[in-house]
């Protein structure tokens, strides 16, 4: 099986992007053929979104063992040189535009299968879903109607021990490896009745590591929402500097150090300035109460793993059955 990864984390990276080079040994362990196609930086919180007026370029890059944080990259392909993995491209673009240009370009009608992730943090509930690079790209994948998987592994310890990786790995590949060779089927799906694309989310806890593995669940998605994105900044106004948001987003290893441009103030008036720095502690930690057992949402709180079946277009009302001539607008001037 030829398998195009992508992600929205970028290369291999410690802080931002720790999963993806391990994951892709893992992949090829399986006997798969495994084509990586990623953004040359972290492109988080993107959703399905495409550059339309820049020339999007690329490079090769040679991750190098044992953990592909280094590796030389290169504006032209070359043979492999000594402890050198593999050779992967880089795309000065978004995670959406990583999978079609993969898709079409790069491997035009060779890819059985694409895979998103592993995310650095959860990808439950619609407010991370639709924002989701990494979803993004699958939901690309399965608008060509090509078989796509989005993963994301949600840090629920802070730090994560590096320990949890390696079983999340194992677990993440049992279960691609299942909806794999049981994929299923959709009245609505875009590709001979199937199922359109897959979220999974894999909590990096302590049952990952134990003989018993985690419960993996079928969800549907939690439906709910977020508030304030952004607060208003100013670099001119001296003011107490704040940790703000990684760019990993909510569930990063690590918040970022502060800078000039996201000092924050007593006063912002008349300051058309903007830093993402979501309120996301509802999100992060909701009320049991206010999660619907079965969701996505639910799972994750409960340490258990999700798979979520979707279908790649938004969600709509319950299909309108009345004639076509009585679902004509009649308004009065």
């Amino acid at each position: 099986m030829k398998v195009l990864l992508t992600n929205d984390d970028g290369p291999p990276s410690s802080k931002v992007s720790p999963y993806i080079f391990a994951f892709y040994q893992h992949l090829t362990a399986l006997g798969w053929d495994v084509k990586v196609v990623v953004p040359s930086s972290q492109k988080s919180w993107i959703g399905k979104a495409f550059h339309i007026t820049e020339v999007t370029k690329g490079r090769y890059f040679y991750p190098t063992k044992p953990d592909g944080l280094t590796g030389e990259t290169s504006e032209t392909s070359r043979p492999l040189k000594e402890g050198e993995v593999a050779e992967w491209i880089l795309l000065d673009g978004t995670p959406a535009t990583c999978a079609n240009v993969g898709l079409h370009n790069l491997y035009p009608g060779e890819i059985d299968l694409v895979l998103s992730g592993p995310n650095l943090g959860r990808n439950t509930s619609s407010a991370f879903a639709l924002s989701s690079g990494t979803i993004g790209a699958a939901l690309d994948g399965a608008l060509t109607k090509t078989r796509s998987i989005a993963v994301s592994y949600g840090t629920v310890v802070h730090p994560t021990p590096a320990a949890y990786f390696e079983p999340a790995h194992v677990l993440a590949c049992r279960i691609i490896t299942h909806l794999w060779d049981n994929w299923g089927n959709d009245d609505g799906g875009l590709r001979t009745g199937e199922v359109d694309l897959y979220n999974v989310n894999i909590p990096l806890v302590e049952g990952l590591s134990t003989d018993e593995s985690l419960p993996i669940i079928w969800t549907s998605m939690w439906r709910n929402s977020y508030g304030r994105l952004f607060k208003a900044v100013s670099s001119a106004t001296p003011g107490k500097p704040e940790r703000t948001m990684s760019a990993a987003g909510p569930d990063a290893l690590t918040a970022e150090e502060p800078s000039a441009e996201s000092t924050s103030t007593g006063s912002t008036a008349g300051t058309l300035a903007f830093k993402f720095s979501p309120a996301m502690d509802g999100l992060i930690h909701p009320e049991e109460s206010s999660l619907p057992v079965g969701s996505d949402g639910w799972a994750i709180f409960k340490g258990y793993a999700s798979v979520t079946p979707l279908r790649a277009g938004f969600a709509e009302p319950p299909e309108d059955t009345r004639d076509i001539k009585d679902r004509v607008w009649k308004m009065k001037l």
